[in-house]
Parts: structure tokens; C-alpha cells; sequence
């Protein structure tokens, strides 16, 4: 493995405060992790929700058709199956259902024994109040660094 692939989801830190985060695993078909590794993938709209098992699912996650994948090719935008420990299933099915928390996709990326994995964490959605001091914060931090860079 001699390609890093980071696949991140930008908009998570605009659109929500966020809390806790896991890594976790995720179940995949043979054309689905030679996109992946091709870094023909978008997390940027994407959520994970448990289905009625209580297993968690990351939905509306983006993966391009392989080019070589002819037939046995997957659909680009299907359910997959987030694999963690019972422990941390537990307690984010205790936040979602009790605070109403949602869970976001973070970032995607191949660990070093070539496993795809995504990190998740626990949000709360911001007010449209907390997105404007966000992009307010980001302008006087450029300002800052031109004032820095002319002197």
C-alpha cells in the first residue's frame, strides 16, 4: 500500500457541533474497495442510522463504479454496514435515541493492514447563528494571517 486515500467530509465541521468520535469498520464488496483505494468516493452527504436490529448503516455514501468492474459492478449509492464493538453500538443508540444526536461520517481512509474505515462521530446540528460566528471566526483568521505575511 503505497497510496494514502483520505477521503473527508468537510461540511461535518460547518453543519454540526461535534462530540465523540469511533473508528469503525466498514462491509464491502470487491468493486467497492478498488474505488476506495482509486479514491472515487464522497462521504459529503452521507449519515449513519441503526436499522431495526439495532446495526448501524452509513447511508447515501457515494462510491464510483470500478472501470473494470463490468457485471459484477455494486450500486454507487447502497446501504453498508458499519462494524464496531457491541460497547460502542450501545452507547451510540443510548445518545441518538435519548439526546437526538445524529451520527456523521468524518473520514475515510485504508488502515495500514489494507481494511477500509470510517471515522464517525456523535453532532448536534448547529443554529444558523453558530454558522455565521463559524465563518466570521474563519475570515478574521485569513485577515490575520495576510497582516502576518505583509509585515
Amino acid at each position: 500500500m503505497n497510496k494514502k486515500v483520505n477521503i473527508i467530509n468537510k461540511r461535518a465541521k460547518f453543519e454540526y457541533i461535534l462530540m465523540d468520535q469511533f473508528s469503525a469498520g466498514i462491509v464491502l464488496t470487491g468493486t467497492e474497495i478498488k474505488s476506495i483505494r482509486a479514491s472515487k468516493a464522497s462521504i459529503s452527504e452521507s449519515f449513519c442510522e441503526f436499522n431495526d436490529s439495532e446495526e448501524l448503516f452509513i447511508i447515501n455514501m457515494f462510491i464510483d463504479e470500478y472501470s473494470h468492474g463490468n457485471q459484477f459492478n455494486h450500486k454507487t449509492r447502497s446501504q453498508r454496514k458499519l462494524l464496531l464493538n457491541k460497547k460502542e453500538l450501545k452507547k451510540l443508540l443510548k445518545e441518538v435515541k435519548n439526546t437526538g444526536l445524529t451520527i456523521v461520517p468524518l473520514k475515510l481512509f485504508i488502515n495500514e493492514k489494507g481494511f477500509a474505515k470510517v471515522i464517525i462521530s456523535l453532532a448536534k446540528g448547529k443554529k444558523l447563528y453558530d454558522k455565521r460566528q463559524t465563518i466570521k471566526n474563519r475570515e478574521n483568521k485569513l485577515q490575520l494571517a495576510r497582516i502576518k505575511k505583509n509585515n
